[in-house]
């Protein structure tokens, strides 16, 4: 299946049998195991749909290569989104699981891997012995009491609250009429959380992740995000492809290898040398701490489809806009800067105000093994509204890492969504290998039969 950071765990889980997880068996193997499923985009990055329970409730969550956790939304009345404004202002409509009405929906148990994996960092105590457990039934790992509730945190102080749950998760092959079902999935049902997003597919390294549970931890998976202008189009979808056939045949990307952190191994984190800006012959050379990591295992570029923009460090981040203001002759737009947030805005002219004059500086991305990345137009500077006065308003799409002192913790950069549209980006966990090939996501859609129009 192609499908912020949290707690962490070393070990993967071996494949499930394939005599258990194979439906139809009039479906060729490759059909079968390797998987594909379509992303929906919306504005701030892209949704997967979970098929759970028996029978399956459909609940779209997001994507998210930066953490572990699958969670969804439980109790369509009793769920709480603490300070989501987005979710309140536009009063969304967040489809909710409710396992009362899934006949193989059970709690997770004390005993289970997942359970302790959960709890490993959000507690001193024991929290299982604290539930009940006696020392014979933990050493055996066979406590049959209920995981007790979690609380999951991820950058930028979101938490999300919730009870570990198995059920039946169903996934698509590569034709749609091959499923798979997963039995005893774990998921997070969760009753509450503190701000967006609501719902996650954890496609990190751990236990947890989704990956991991099919026993893809050890191949790996890709996906091709189509441009912020099909954003909430119900007609077309990202490619998100998992399992061998996502690997092979891709001698023809550049890769660069992935970083492993002995303190946040479960990430994807790869080394940053350089970037340009336009055609200028010299790169501006970026701090070690995006090369590698430090002693204390700080450091790095984290690949992360949960973050929307790309956040790079200072003094580079300042660099990075005074090369670009250096290029770029248009007026500022100040006054979209002061509402939007956004550091760069400038008025571009554009032709019969609907053709813009994208004449912008490119940005190119150096990464180790030789590896470079010329980010594709509509990467970095995005139009924020409609053509007026023949112009319209592009903001730079970048920001700072918001660091508030000199301890800095966990990767020096975060490598997001919006600068990965347009590129097939291709996790090589058996090699240990990120790649990546610009590319037109929507054609590659199109090519799979997900383009609907």
């Amino acid at each position: 299946m192609v499908l912020g950071m949290a707690q962490y765990s070393r070990n993967s889980l071996p494949p499930i049998p394939r005599a258990s997880r194979i439906r139809n068996s009039s479906k060729k193997p490759s059909e079968i195991l390797d998987m594909m499923e379509p992303l929906r985009e919306i504005t701030n990055g892209y949704l997967i749909s979970l098929n759970l329970g028996s029978p399956p409730q459909v609940i779209q969550v997001y994507m998210d290569t930066g953490s572990d956790l699958t969670w969804v939304p439980c109790g369509n009345v009793s769920f709480d989104c603490i300070e989501c404004d987005e979710y309140r202002n536009n009063k969304l409509t967040i489809a909710a699981f409710s396992p009362s009405f899934s006949s193989s929906s059970s709690r997770d148990l004390c005993g289970s891997s997942f359970c302790n994996d959960i709890h490993s960092s959000d507690s001193d105590y024991d929290t299982c012995t604290m539930a009940g457990c006696s020392l014979a039934t933990l050493l055996k790992s066979t406590c049959p009491r209920p995981c007790p509730l979690f609380a999951y945190t991820y950058g930028a102080g979101r938490v999300v609250t919730g009870a570990l749950t198995r059920d039946t998760l169903m996934v698509h092959g590569n034709s749609p009429s091959a499923t798979r079902e997963i039995p005893k999935f774990c998921f997070g049902c969760v009753g509450s959380t503190y701000k967006e997003p609501i719902g996650i597919a954890g496609f990190g390294r751990g236990t947890l992740s989704l990956p991991s549970q099919l026993g893809f931890l050890k191949i790996g998976f890709s996906h091709c995000f189509l441009s912020f202008k099909f954003a909430n189009n119900p007609n077309i979808s990202s490619p998100l492809v998992v399992g061998d056939v996502a690997i092979s045949s891709k001698d023809n990307l550049q890769f660069t290898p992935m970083l492993r952190s002995p303190i946040y191994p479960n990430l994807y984190c790869i080394g940053l040398e350089a970037i340009t800006i336009g055609n200028v012959v010299s790169a501006i050379k970026v701090p070690l701490n995006l090369r590698e990591f430090d002693s204390r295992g700080n450091g790095a570029m984290m690949m992360d489809s949960g973050t929307t923009y790309t956040h790079l460090p200072e003094p580079l981040y300042s660099q990075i806009l005074s090369s670009l203001q250096s290029a770029i002759t248009y007026p500022r737009a100040k006054d979209v800067e002061m509402r939007s947030g956004f550091d760069l805005c400038y008025k571009v002219p554009c032709k019969n105000n609907n053709t813009f004059i994208d004449d912008l500086p490119l940005i190119t991305f150096h990464f180790l093994n030789n590896v470079s990345l010329t980010l594709p137009q509509g990467n970095h500077f995005y139009a924020m509204g409609a053509p007026s006065e023949s112009t319209v308003v592009k903001c730079l799409l970048f920001q700072s890492m918001d660091n508030e002192d000199d301890n800095i913790y966990g990767p020096a950069g975060v490598f997001g969504s919006f600068q990965q549209q347009n590129v097939e980006v291709v996790y090589d966990l058996e090699h240990e290998r990120v790649g990546f090939q610009p590319r037109d996501c929507a054609v590659a859609a199109a090519a799979q039969g997900l383009h609907n129009m």
